[in-house]
C-alpha cells in the first residue's frame, strides 16, 4: 500500500503497490526486517542490499539479497547495476554517497540518519543556559560547523546531500533504539542486575533524566508511514521517537518488576554514580527530549506498542537472550559488573548521608523554607507576619 492524492476530495487515499519495486539498503539490523517484510506487504518486490554478514530468518524467503558493501559507494553501485526502482529506503551505509547514487533512480526516496544533528546534542553541557530545551523543538538549530565533534557536523551534511539529490525525499532522525538484537543493548546494565537480583541500583541525579528513545517497531512503523508518501511529509525531516519518554529510574523500575524484581533506587550525583554511567551513555544527565509533532501530523504516526510495555518487552527478550557475560557486548557497554565495588561505594554513600544528614540537622533557619502557594488558607511560614 502506499498514499496518494484523490483528485476529488483532494484528501490521502490508500492504494495497493500492484508490483511496485522497492530497495532497502541495510534491512538486517534491529528494524531492518519489520520494514523489509511490511514493504512486502504492501505489494512491493522488495531487494535488500546488506553485506551478508547478518542473514536473518525474520525476512521472508520472497524477498531479493544483494551482497555488497553499503559504505562502499563503488562496490554498491557495481551490484546494483542500472536498476531502477519504485522506492529506494537506505536504513545502512555512507548515506551522503548512496543518496547521490540513487539519484534519478527512484520513485521516492526515504532515508534514516541520527537526531545527534541537533546542535549541542553531543555536548549539551555547552549551551547556555546549561542543557537542551524540553522539548527539543523540531526546527531547533543545527550542529554549526564549529561544534566539536566532526561526526555530528557530518549528520548535517549527509541531510544535506539527501535533499540535493531527492528534494521530494522524507528523511528521518532515529534516536537511540531499544528492543531486540539491538547491538548494543543499553538496558543490558538493569536487565542483567534484575536478573542477578541485587538489592538496589545506582542511579543518577534521582534517576531523572528523560530521553527520546524508540521501540523498534515503533521506528519501523515511522518509516513505513514514510514509504507511504503522505503528501503533507514529502521533502520534510521527521524525528522519531516514542510518543512519551520515561525517565531512567521510572525505565529501572518497570524492568525490575517484568522481571519480578524489587529494588531500591540509590541517587547519587552524576559524577560519583560510576555504576550508572554505561545506562546513561554520556557524561551528562541532561534531558533530551524531541518534538514528534509533526511526525503526528504529517506522518499520522502513533505507537504501535505504548512506552510502559515496550520497556516490558525489551526487558523480557533480554532476559531470554542475554548477552554473554563479561564478553563483547558487555565490553562495548563498559560496564564491569563489579558488585563488590558497588557495594563499597553504597555503603560509603551511606556513611556519608548520614554524616551530612546530621549536620544540616543542626542548621538554625529563621524560619523552616517552605514551598509556598498562591492560594490563601495555606499554611503560613513560621515568624512571617
Amino acid at each position: 500500500m502506499s498514499q496518494d492524492i484523490d483528485p476529488v476530495s483532494g484528501d490521502n487515499v490508500t492504494v495497493t503497490a500492484g508490483g511496485k519495486t522497492a530497495l532497502v539498503i541495510g534491512g538486517t539490523g534491529p528494524t531492518g526486517p519489520l520494514v523489509v517484510d511490511g514493504l512486502a506487504e504492501r505489494g512491493f518486490e522488495v531487494t535488500i542490499v546488506h553485506t551478508g554478514r547478518h542473514e536473518t530468518p525474520l525476512i521472508g524467503p520472497d524477498v531479493r539479497h544483494i551482497h555488497a558493501d553499503p559504505f562502499d559507494g563503488e562496490a554498491t553501485g557495481e551490484a546494483l547495476g542500472g536498476e531502477e526502482f519504485d522506492l529506494a529506503v537506505v536504513m545502512y551505509g555512507r548515506l551522503r554517497v548512496l543518496a547521490a547514487l540513487l539519484a534519478g533512480r527512484c520513485g521516492h526516496f526515504v532515508s534514516i540518519g541520527s537526531v545527534g544533528v541537533y546542535r549541542g546534542f553531543g555536548s549539551p553541557d555547552d549551551l547556555f543556559p546549561l542543557g537542551m530545551p524540553v522539548p527539543l523543538a523540531h526546527d531547533a538549530p543545527l550542529v554549526g560547523d564549529g561544534e566539536e565533534f566532526r561526526k555530528l557536523r557530518m549528520i548535517r551534511v549527509t541531510e544535506e546531500a539527501v535533499f540535493e539529490h531527492h528534494p521530494e525525499a522524507i528523511h528521518l532522525r532515529y534516536p537511540q533504539l531499544y528492543g531486540p538484537r539491538q547491538p548494543l543493548p543499553r538496558e543490558w546494565p538493569l536487565v542483567r542486575r534484575a536478573l542477578d537480583r541485587r538489592p538496589y541500583v545506582v542511579v543518577p541525579d534521582g534517576g531523572l533524566t528523560v530521553k527520546s528513545q524508540g521501540w523498534i517497531a515503533n521506528a519501523a512503523h515511522a518509516t513505513l508511514l514514510a514509504c507511504d508518501r503522505p503528501a503533507a511529509a514529502v521533502g520534510g525531516i521527521y524525528n522519531v521517537a516514542d510518543s512519551a519518554a520515561l525517565s531512567i529510574a521510572q525505565i529501572a523500575e518497570i524492568i525490575a518488576d517484568e522481571l519480578g524484581h524489587r529494588w531500591e533506587l540509590v541517587s547519587m550525583p552524576y559524577d560519583l554514580a560510576a555504576p550508572s554511567r554505561p545506562m546513561v551513555g554520556s557524561w551528562s544527565t541532561t534531558h533530551r527530549v524531541l518534538d514528534i509533532g509533526p511526525t503526528v501530523r504529517d506522518l499520522g504516526y502513533a505507537d504501535v506498542l505504548e512506552p510502559t510495555q515496550a520497556w516490558r518487552a525489551a526487558a523480557r527478550w533480554l532476559a531470554e537472550n542475554p548477552p554473554e557475560r563479561g564478553g563483547a557486548i558487555e565490553q562495548r557497554l563498559g560496564d564491569p559488573f563489579d558488585y563488590d565495588a558497588e557495594d563499597r561505594l553504597v555503603a560509603a554513600w551511606s556513611a556519608a548521608r548520614r554524616d551530612l544528614d546530621a549536620a544540616v540537622s543542626e542548621i538554625a533557619w529563621r524560619f523552616e523554607p517552605n514551598y509556598g502557594s498562591a492560594y490563601t488558607g495555606n499554611r503560613p511560614n513560621p515568624g512571617v507576619s
